[in-house]
């Protein structure tokens, strides 16, 4: 039998291939939401519904040179993490106690909503440069983590 991925690598795996369907200029994002190993929700960042997209009219921030975790009130798009929840909300589906994987650290916006939602674990790919995320994490109790191992 061949080396299955642990739940944590599948959902990431699955959150990368969400992030795909991105159209942000400068970062892809996906993100899952799942509870008991069922997937609830998926999103990832680009412009609301019936709105053109950033790859259509063009990026605000990279045209002003705004650092990355900086002035995400010019950004057109909606974040993945927001994304999901959203969907969830749209469909009737709640997220309390769920566990989110996404493939970048979110930002303090998102972690602001992720906190409200009250979902409990977020596992990431990679990180973000936003301290204010991190810290009201840890302030609200949601664990930030990375899979332990990797496949």
């Amino acid at each position: 039998m061949k080396n299955r991925p642990s739940w944590c690598n599948y959902f990431l795996k699955i959150a990368q291939l969400v992030s795909q369907r991105s159209t942000c200029l400068r970062r892809k994002v996906g993100a899952v939401i799942v509870k008991e190993n069922q997937i609830l929700s998926t999103g990832y960042n680009g412009a609301p519904k019936n709105v053109k997209h950033c790859s259509e009219v063009g990026c605000l921030r990279k045209k002003m040179n705004v650092p990355s975790g900086e002035r995400h009130e010019l950004c057109r798009g909606v974040h993945a993490e927001q994304n999901a929840i959203i969907q969830a909300a749209v469909n009737g589906v709640s997220v309390k106690n769920g566990v989110m994987y996404c493939t970048h650290h979110p930002c303090s916006i998102c972690a602001k909503m992720i906190i409200n939602a009250e979902l409990k674990k977020i596992y990431i790919a990679d990180g973000y440069p936003d301290k204010l995320a991190k810290e009201m994490f840890e302030a609200a109790g949601v664990e930030v983590l990375q899979c332990p191992e990797k496949n």
